[in-house]
């Protein structure tokens, strides 16, 4: 069984994010978040989420993008779930393992979405949007869970999303990510793969380092935007919760 803390857990030596607006106006107001989830197939409204995981990003006085805390939980499945048995033998997890800590579904994500709306405040941000490896899964079981359990407040962008296999197909020539991750000059743990947790901060590191070897690239892009006299304006934080609609 895979381990994951039913509870907040700061990810080590995690820097923390700078008080400045630095964020909101490297990604246009969006404060980019990467999620993960392990579940029992591939069908979001009938599937169960098993596992959720959630990694924020950071950006430190240079600008460049690091990877932030971790909170992760296992998942109850929810009453009528679905099951597939080979998604369990992919991601081995046993959803009646007696010692798994898991929590109901709508406790899971109101977690999850309490520190999302929080770090959006932080960052002076106005939403956050959903970094993930085939993203459009992972936003897909988000936004399910979000409907089932009647959470109205989902900090995330109801459809847009940031793809890191769209990224890493692009700048490195592969789209797997334990490939993208070797060849990004990162390690991968194939026994901890298909783990919410140890996935998403991967894609997380990824994520960053990716943005990362555009920094030159976004600063000229930048200054042509101000001298086309369409820069946006900074997001004023008082004035959004993290839930509100964003284009």
């Amino acid at each position: 069984m895979n381990e994951i803390i039913a509870e907040t857990a700061s990810t080590p030596d995690a820097p923390a994010p700078v008080a400045s607006n630095a964020m909101a106006l490297r990604f246009r107001g969006f404060l980019p978040v990467v999620v993960d989830v392990e579940t029992g197939g591939f069908n979001a409204a009938t599937d169960a989420l098993l596992q959720i995981a959630a990694v924020f990003i950071n950006i430190d006085a240079e600008g460049r993008l690091v990877r932030g805390e971790t909170h992760a939980f296992h998942v109850k499945p929810f009453e009528g779930a679905n099951i597939e048995p080979a998604s369990l033998l992919v991601n081995k997890i046993d959803p009646w393992h007696p010692l798994r800590p898991a929590i109901d579904e709508h406790d899971a994500m109101h977690r999850v979405f309490k520190a999302v709306r929080a770090a959006v405040r932080t960052a002076g941000c106005r939403r956050a949007i959903l970094v993930g490896h085939n993203s459009w899964f992972d936003l897909s079981f988000v936004n399910a869970a979000a409907t089932r359990t009647a959470i109205k407040r989902n900090p995330f962008h109801p459809f847009s999303s940031f793809d890191t296999v769209t990224l890493a197909g692009a700048a490195l020539g592969q789209t797997v990510l334990a490939k993208a991750a070797q060849l990004a000059g990162m390690d991968w743990d194939s026994k901890s793969a298909h783990s919410a947790t140890y996935d998403a901060e991967r894609t997380a590191d990824l994520f960053c380092n990716l943005c990362n070897r555009l920094h030159e690239s976004h600063a000229e892009a930048n200054a042509r935007a101000r001298a086309l006299g369409w820069q946006d304006p900074v997001p004023d934080p008082s004035l959004h919760d993290g839930s509100d609609e964003a284009g």
